[in-house]
């Protein structure tokens, strides 16, 4: 195994990580061989995909910019992944120096990282937890210390729900969120879609099958479905590199929409 390779104990360098394969795609090294093997398979099939997760990475930035701007002082990432800068506290205190955050992810990597960039900030947490279980989320003891529900809160779900089978009830665990935020809380979504390429499709599944990472991809009418209790802001539901980018356009060449297709939106609870 090499320097680059050595990972906490009880993680299994034989099972690709969503969070690790997202970070290689972004260009950064905190990845594994079989992470890099399940990206490079989904680029040979759909070599824009570097391109789409950085629109991801610049739809969350656009939407915590949004909320900030919107009155929020406190953030919840679920599944946040890989630390990867800017973060949200540094794209939140771009406008509200005093912004709080919890960081949420179940992959023990993550929250090595994380612990690291974050060791000395007292309004910034990261905690190992599994949002398939989100009253455990919700009643985190760093969760409680750093955020107000009685307060708007902004809570990201960033290419996290696409992780989540219908079995395991995606609606429900937005539901469990939804209940305690007070009005004025924002949502944002962002879902890789069953209108991406066949040929994406096919080779991401392959690519996962029997991991952790396969995603489970929905049609546009079931995650605008997701937002039930929000309303949607301007432009509503759309590919993520359409998504307000007049701050920060991304244009994806050779393809009027990429092969492998995220959408997001942002809501706000009335």
């Amino acid at each position: 195994m090499t320097e680059l390779e050595r990972v906490p104990p009880g993680v299994d360098p034989s099972v690709p990580s969503s969070a690790r394969v997202y970070d290689y795609l972004l260009g950064g090294k905190d990845n594994l061989t079989i992470d890099r093997a399940v990206a490079e398979r989904l680029l040979s099939v759909a070599p824009d995909s570097r391109l789409t997760a950085r629109a991801n990475r610049n739809f969350l930035a656009r939407a915590v910019r949004l909320m900030a701007r919107r009155g929020v002082r406190q953030f919840i990432d679920l599944g946040t992944g890989i630390p990867t800068s800017p973060n949200v506290h540094e794209l939140a205190r771009e406008i509200v120096p005093s912004a709080s955050v919890v960081y949420v992810d179940y992959d023990p990597v993550v929250r090595l990282h994380a612990e690291v960039l974050l060791a000395h900030d007292k309004n910034v947490a990261s905690i190992q937890a599994d949002v398939r279980r989100p009253r455990a989320v919700l009643d985190d003891p760093e969760v409680t210390r750093l955020i107000d529900f009685s307060q708007p809160i902004g809570v990201l779900m960033i290419g996290l729900l696409h992780y989540i089978t219908e079995a395991e009830d995606p609606a429900g665990i937005i539901a469990a969120f939804r209940e305690p935020m007070a009005a004025g809380s924002h949502l944002a979504i962002s879902h890789g879609m069953a209108e991406s390429a066949p040929e994406a499709l096919a080779q991401l599944k392959a690519a996962t099958a029997n991991s952790p990472a396969q995603p489970t991809f929905r049609s546009h009418d079931r995650v605008l479905a997701l937002f039930d209790g929000f309303e949607l802001l301007e432009p509503g539901l759309v590919p993520v590199q359409d998504w307000r980018n007049s701050e920060d356009p991304l244009l994806l060449p050779g393809h009027e929409t990429p092969q492998l297709r995220i959408e997001g939106a942002v809501g706000v609870r009335p």
